[in-house]
């Protein structure tokens, strides 16, 4: 605001405040004068406002009163208010004729500039805004058609705005209240007044109900297209000087306002005035989309409250964690509220019914008293849950990790670095629980060269999700420049996530181009990426004619890119470099770091599943011990197990007996393997649950989880030994043996079905509309009807504003996302969000 439109405000309170004194002395500022002096008198540029009379009728003593009544109001407006007393021989023009002494003149200078019927002076409104009105006439524009409003609309748009006031009749108070303020603000605004109620009315609306007098503010200076309507903001209190004074205050504050103090400290022209101030607490990742959410926010309570944007690193406040809405109210001691809404219809909700901002106190207050009682019950219900429940407090240091949102996503995929994207839901607790290994992942890959980590919040961005056709969460994803997406599946601790991201640098299969290469590979040689990865090798030998079996080993090495370490060798010297691991082509020769060993395999199938297979079986583990990352591995061989329970290490002799039965090629019909009780201490609940009372141990027990169930306990008396562990399996093979214990058949499923999240989504946010884009990576399955990739129904038309309509093919920002986690039945979240 210009230091001339503060001197008028200043000027104005000044002149609000003398007209509100009482009036004393009335009379004595009432000038009586005869004609001669009072035309001499005239100053240029000065008004006057003149009553001509010879003997006051008692017809016109009440226009006199109200005259005298008015004289200090005008006057404040630099008006003064003249008596011409005239002479009974005078027959000039205003002095000599009856008509002439039945009126009320209007000077500036010597130029009469309107007539007055003093019937249409009957009052002091009346009077002063006929006057102002006069005075202003280049200030103050008259429609009677809606033609001669939109071209007015139109002269402006782009350069001022526009207050248009509807008033039933002129010489009214709120004719007046419309005249005194644009005598303080006509060169800011541009004022148009009108008495055609037709003119208020709603284009949606067939009748204007137009009950009263009506102001509205228009953005003419926004709209910067000729075809752009200017948008309207209604002032819905009563048309008073004040209540206009008020309400072009709150139309020339900030849209948003910028805040990076403690919002306790804060204060703006909206709490001055006496309206709440709603602050959108933002995160740095997503403070674009932030800001359009708080400018569409703010239009929708212009007039009402004022809006601020709050980054959450700019105040060290713990609430904040759990919130994306704070209010503060003018109310002196009142403290702020911390919220944690839905979508910004609540945001408006809470503004305009005081009463949801208790309920939604109380239900908080609720939430965290269920939440300390149901602290035990999520311990057994869920222990993932539980964990993120009890580790929430925990900051997770997330500066190497890229946030990623609908606008910043698709060029994330151009990097030339493979992108590492973490697909995951805020709510959710193995996505937490993920989150945390995703953390020392990157710690673990800091100076990695060519490695992007990155992660998108699907509950704040479900459009990205939707066409990424991410249907579980966590879900982890590898893009390199666009291509295929290198989904990750196995499982979700920190040093296989590690693994698999460095291994899917190196091509799947790396094609050799001598013998030499092959045989470095074989002995460890491997690229630089994988020199701290010490995996077993395995290297594909093939001839000219075996191209079918190599074009199968390339698709399995995509299969398996991230996973395993493949080469593959297929030149003319390939049966030389075969035989000398007594195979011929095409064969696996599979290099174990451990031993250093080479061993040669046919490849008898030659589909890229059963070369899949084959490649995982021959990478396990002979006698392996077997913990909780590497039992779905076993499992997924579908064959019994012959496993050892120990506490701790188990001795030379066992371990030696155990490794020789392991090597007997027939007997890889089943799985042997040990568990150690210290590594891996929930082996206490699966003795448990095979004998009825713990045994002693080292205990040897054969189960077959996928045929019957039943369990075997080898003899305690008898020692382990590769004989009499022979004799024993002869035994359970001819039914001479009496099991320990049946398992049950019921299944293994989840307690409760899974959700479909990209329905909740859809239910969640439903104004949403998910545009579809090009994607890159995984092809896309259809989408179903009623999917979240449709549009969702027009409510309402939502009006374009510069600087508040997202970019072409982004939403408008009508909900929280990227402000705080939205809750589907106010779960726990994690301190980062």
């Amino acid at each position: 605001m210009s230091a001339q439109m503060g001197g008028w405000i200043c000027s104005f309170f000044f002149l609000f405040c003398a007209a509100s004194l009482p009036m004393l002395g009335k009379a004595s500022l009432l000038q009586e004068l005869g004609p001669q002096e009072y035309f001499s008198r005239l100053q240029a540029g000065r008004a006057s406002l003149a009553f001509f009379s010879r003997n006051v009728s008692p017809s016109a003593q009440p226009f006199l009163e109200q005259i005298e009544n008015s004289v200090e109001a005008l006057q404040d407006y630099g008006i003064s208010v003249v008596k011409v007393n005239c002479p009974k021989e005078d027959v000039s023009r205003y002095c000599g004729k009856e008509n002439a002494l039945r009126k009320a003149y209007l000077f500036r200078g010597n130029i009469l500039l309107r007539e007055f019927p003093t019937d249409a002076l009957f009052d002091v409104n009346s009077i002063v805004a006929n006057v102002l009105f006069a005075l202003l006439f280049n200030e103050v524009k008259y429609v009677e058609t809606m033609a001669d409003l939109q071209n007015i609309e139109n002269s402006l748009k782009g350069r001022s705005n526009m207050v248009f006031a509807y008033v039933p009749a002129t010489g009214t108070a709120e004719h007046r209240a419309v005249m005194e303020a644009a005598f303080v603000y006509g060169t800011a605004h541009q004022f148009v007044l009108t008495t055609e109620a037709m003119l208020m009315k709603d284009p949606g609306s067939d009748d204007p109900d137009v009950s009263s007098a009506q102001l509205l503010f228009c953005h003419c200076q926004r709209a910067l297209e000729l075809a752009q309507p200017c948008r309207r903001t209604p002032m819905e209190r009563p048309l008073t000087l004040l209540n206009i004074h008020r309400h072009l205050k709150l139309m020339g504050a900030p849209l948003v306002t910028e805040v990076a103090e403690d919002p306790e400290k804060v204060s703006t022209v909206h709490l001055q005035l006496g309206l709440p101030l709603v602050f959108i607490l933002s995160q740095k990742e997503t403070y674009e989309a932030d800001r359009r959410t708080a400018e569409f926010v703010a239009w929708q309570l212009l007039g009402k409250a004022g809006v601020a944007i709050l980054p959450r690193d700019a105040v060290d406040l713990n609430v904040l964690l759990r919130s994306n809405v704070a209010l503060k109210t003018p109310d002196e001691g009142v403290p702020i509220k911390y919220l944690v809404l839905e979508d910004t219809d609540e945001v408006i909700t809470l503004v305009e019914d005081k009463s949801k901002l208790e309920q939604i106190q109380e239900d908080e207050d609720e939430e965290e008293e269920d939440e300390k009682e149901n602290d035990n019950q999520d311990i057994q219900d869920d222990q993932v849950v539980e964990a993120v429940s009890r580790d929430r407090k925990r900051e997770l240091p997330l500066e190497q990790i890229l946030t990623l949102t609908e606008e910043t996503f698709p060029s994330a995929m151009l990097e030339p670095a493979r992108v590492v994207v973490l697909f995951y839901a805020s709510w959710e607790a193995v996505s937490l629980a993920v989150l945390r290994s995703y953390v020392e992942v990157s710690d673990h890959l800091k100076g990695t060269q060519g490695v992007l980590l990155s992660k998108v919040n699907c509950w704040d961005w479900p459009g990205v999700c939707t066409k990424e056709n991410i249907t579980q969460f966590p879900t982890i994803r590898i893009y390199k420049n666009g291509g295929r997406a290198l989904t990750y599946n196995g499982m979700l601790g920190s040093e296989e996530l590690a693994s698999f991201i460095v291994l899917s640098q190196v091509s799947c299969p790396l094609k050799l181009a001598t013998v030499e290469e092959a045989e470095g590979y074989l002995r460890g040689e491997l690229p630089p990426e994988l020199s701290s990865y010490h995996h077993a090798s395995v290297l594909g030998v093939f001839s000219k004619a075996t191209s079918v079996a190599r074009e199968a080993f390339m698709e399995a090495g995509n299969i398996l890119s991230g996973h395993v370490t493949l080469g593959m060798y297929f030149e003319d010297d390939a049966l030389a470099l075969s035989r000398k691991y007594a195979v011929s082509p095409p064969a696996l020769l599979l290099a174990r770091s451990r031993d250093g060993s080479v061993e040669g395999i046919a490849l008898s199938k030659q589909s890229a599943q059963d070369i899949v297979q084959m490649i995982r079986y021959e990478l396990l583990d002979t006698f392996p011990e077997i913990t909780v990352q590497n039992l779905p591995h076993y499992l997924q061989l579908r064959r019994p197990f012959l496993i050892m329970f120990s506490n701790g290490d188990i001795g030379q002799t066992e371990n030696e007996e155990m490794l020789k039965l392991a090597k007997r090629r027939p007997q890889q019909a089943f799985v042997t393997c040990w568990l150690n009780l210290k590594n891996t201490p929930v082996g206490h609940g699966i003795l448990k649950a095979y004998f009825a009372t713990l045994p002693s141990l080292p205990v040897l027990v054969w189960v077959n989880l996928h045929a019957g169930g039943q369990v075997f306990s080898f003899p305690p008396g008898q020692p382990i030994t590769e004989t009499n562990v022979l004799s024993w399996l002869e035994k359970l093979k001819a039914g001479l043996e009496i099991p320990s214990s049946t398992l049950s058949e019921a299944d293994w499923k989840p307690p409760l079905p899974a959700y479909n999240f990209l329905q909740m989504m859809e239910t969640t946010v439903p104004e949403f509309t998910l545009h579809p884009s090009f994607s890159h990576g995984e092809p896309r399955e259809p989408q179903p009807p009623g999917s979240s990739e449709e549009k969702a129904p027009v409510g309402e038309e939502q009006p374009e504003e510069p600087g508040v309509t997202a970019e072409k093919g982004q939403s408008p920002g009508r909900d929280l996302r990227g402000t705080a986690p939205r809750l589907a039945g106010r779960e726990k979240r994690h301190s980062e969000l």
